[in-house]
């Protein structure tokens, strides 16, 4: 099947041809027609399956289609939202909407948190077609009057699993109450989880259903291995892997902000090239950051899961866990980022004792054993004890006997619950929060996040 059979409009074939794709995705062969098609759809994809290009290639078709007439210095209205989770991503999606519509006559900007709002203003002033944002920022323009969403045909929400995992509910149901009742519907979600169901019954009418991986399961090009080792040894066997192997373009994840920082620093004394992405950086040292890891300036990126969720880059050879993800959904999105398209990556995890736990929740959630291999001059010691792990300020999981299920999870003690070590907006996990907090996230008292917190995402 090709791009053309679909009946995508000259203008957008021409653009995808220039970005040297020639045919579509399984998730494209089956969105973009439905979404040629009219109706509301609820989508299951995993990163690194095209979902970007399966929504935006028919709503830059339908829009340019059906645009009305406008007199002149007229402004033109926001005719679609696309909501995502992520500054990166948020920015990553409306790079997609401008290479595929750049000869199709309608604007595009991305808005987010973290920079001034002055410069999104006088963008929304000159007049959007397609606005690509995250929750916070949105209802902050929204509340100052500066974004008009009355005219809203097209609404995208992207990544809802992770949405709701940064307890953004409060803040849809915030922007599902704003836009028009009528209109076009789309919700793509890595999982479609009980939480998610409830979500696209409240937002979808009548959607088409399409589900093109296997729920939490792992590309078969991805090669994934375990390097049993302990917890004082993993720098040094991290910078021992990349200066032995040669490695270049390695994404390392680790659970949170300060390990990251340490780590960075860590590498560097060693002579590899590293930094990190996290919700402690500055938005511009974020977008630097990305921008020498894709042009292979940088060599190490280490980053948390959250703030990772914007990263795709093609043909990306090595992912490290660092450290083991409490919840065993995050190694699936992690690893996911390399073994794309067809090409062969490798995840390569640092385990020590302490993890055995989270390894083995990860194992039966993959429905596999990953392979084991000791390297030489780091083998682990047999007599050494697993120690709790720290996730916040306040709260320590797992305990001496981790790895043989003493805890809620039956695998180490990880928590489950999205208040018990869930990872947080911008990447770090946060200290579990009195009741009543007001923060409107799971486990808070209030409606919405107070001031204060505006504008972070």
């Amino acid at each position: 099947m090709s791009f053309e059979s679909l009946g995508l409009a000259e203008p957008i074939l021409k653009a995808i041809a220039e970005a040297g794709y020639t045919s579509p995705t399984p998730i494209q062969k089956q969105a973009i027609p439905a979404v040629l098609n009219g109706g509301d759809l609820l989508a299951g994809a995993q990163t690194g399956t095209g979902k970007t290009a399966g929504f935006t290639l028919p709503l830059l078709h339908q829009l340019a289609a059906s645009a009305p007439p406008r007199a002149p210095n007229t402004k033109r209205p926001v005719r679609a939202l696309i909501l995502t989770p992520t500054r990166e991503l948020a920015a990553q999606v409306e790079e997609s909407v401008r290479t595929y519509g750049k000869y199709l006559p309608l604007k595009s900007m991305v808005m987010f948190g973290g920079v001034g709002m002055n410069p999104q203003i006088d963008a929304l002033r000159r007049g959007v077609d397609i606005l690509v944002a995250t929750p916070g920022r949105l209802l902050d323009h929204h509340q100052q009057g500066t974004v008009d969403l009355s005219q809203i045909e097209y609404f995208v929400l992207d990544e809802a699993d992770r949405m709701l995992d940064m307890g953004f509910i409060h803040d849809i149901k915030r922007v599902l109450a704003i836009v028009p009742a009528k209109k076009q519907s789309l919700l793509f979600s890595a999982t479609f989880s009980d939480d998610i169901k409830a979500l696209a019954q409240r937002l979808l009418n009548q959607p088409k259903v399409i589900e093109v991986a296997r729920r939490n399961a792992t590309a078969d090009t991805i090669a994934q291995k375990i390097h049993p080792v302990d917890r004082d040894k993993k720098k040094e066997l991290l910078t021992h892997l990349i200066q032995s192997q040669n490695w270049h373009q390695v994404l390392v994840f680790t659970r949170m902000k300060h390990g990251a920082n340490r780590l960075v620093e860590y590498l560097v004394k060693q002579g590899v090239t590293a930094m990190a992405i996290h919700g402690n950086k500055s938005q511009s040292a974020r977008t630097r950051a990305l921008a020498d890891f894709k042009s292979g300036a940088l060599q190490v990126l280490v980053a948390t899961d959250i703030a990772a969720r914007g990263i795709d880059i093609d043909q990306l050879p090595h992912v490290v866990n660092f450290e083991l993800p409490n919840v065993p959904e995050d190694y699936v999105h992690r690893i996911g980022r390399t073994g794309r398209a067809g090409a062969e990556g490798e995840a390569v995890s640092l385990v020590c004792i302490d993890e055995e736990g989270f390894l083995a929740d990860i194992e039966k959630l993959i429905k596999r054993q990953i392979p084991r291999e000791v390297v030489a001059g780091f083998e682990p010691d047999p007599h050494a004890k697993p120690e709790p792990i720290q996730l916040g300020r306040r709260m320590l999981i797992g305990a001496p006997g981790a790895g043989k299920g003493k805890g809620p999870t039956g695998g180490g003690g990880a928590p489950r619950h999205a208040n018990q070590g869930r990872p947080r907006q911008g990447g770090g996990h946060a200290a579990p929060r009195k009741p009543g907090s007001g923060n409107g996230r799971p486990g808070g008292g209030g409606q919405g996040r107070p001031p204060s917190n505006r504008g972070k995402n």
